[in-house]
């Protein structure tokens, strides 16, 4: 396993309906062998409310009219929407050798990458994944790990109404802000800037590779 695994093919899908494409996700990685292609999918959903395997339904505040879908990730509740670049991840780890929190660094490794390359000073949080700006959340991330695959996968907000944030406790956490990169003067097309962000993954994939070899 020398040679350097390929770039991770990307699918732009464009707008598409949550619940689908979820169990798209799960039909892929039920499906896949062991020379399936690692996939990134590249999309924006209409307004839906996530509720991650524990998460607890009591962090919907109120009832806003947009649909809930409790769903087989980790984490507690989020929102996705228009004007939210959404990145999922299907990949072999064992392939790739990658453990899953070495996977769930990369993502926010790449995504402070990208938050950088827009000179947006972004950190990260002890046991609370993610990325934030100035304690506001511009990015989330969860995951399923499948028979040694992940699917779900990662969410820049870039250009979105941020006012269903207030409905939740996002990812749990009471009283949390949202940010968006319209915030910080960002103005780029969602097909650029899922652009960058697979373009970073493809970087961070890459160099945790050469590390493996390096230390073989």
């Amino acid at each position: 396993m020398n040679a350097l695994p390929p770039p991770l093919l990307r699918k732009p899908l464009g707008r598409v309906e949550y619940e689908p494409t979820w169990h798209a996700m799960q039909a892929f990685t039920r499906a896949r062998n062991d020379d399936t292609p690692d996939e990134l999918w590249l999309v924006e959903h209409p307004p839906v409310f996530t509720l991650g395997l524990a998460g607890k339904p009591e962090h919907l505040l109120r009832e806003t009219g947009i649909p809930l879908v409790k769903i087989d990730r980790g984490g507690q509740i989020t929102y996705h929407g228009p004007g939210q670049a959404v990145v999922y991840l299907l990949i072999d780890l064992a392939r790739r050798e990658i453990k899953v929190r070495e996977l769930v660094s990369l993502i926010e490794q790449a995504i402070l990458d990208v938050l950088r390359g827009y000179g947006i000073a972004a950190e990260l949080r002890d046991g609370a994944p993610g990325v934030y700006v100035g304690g506001a959340k511009i990015a989330a991330l969860g995951l399923k790990i499948a028979n040694g695959c992940s699917y779900h996968g990662l969410s820049l907000n870039c250009d979105m109404d941020l006012s269903p944030f207030s409905a939740i406790n996002p990812c749990g956490y009471p009283g949390l802000e949202s940010a968006q990169l319209k915030d910080f003067g960002v103005v780029d097309p969602l097909d650029v800037v899922h652009r960058k962000l697979a373009d970073a993954l493809d970087v961070r994939f890459a160099h945790h590779h050469a590390a493996r070899r390096a230390a073989a």
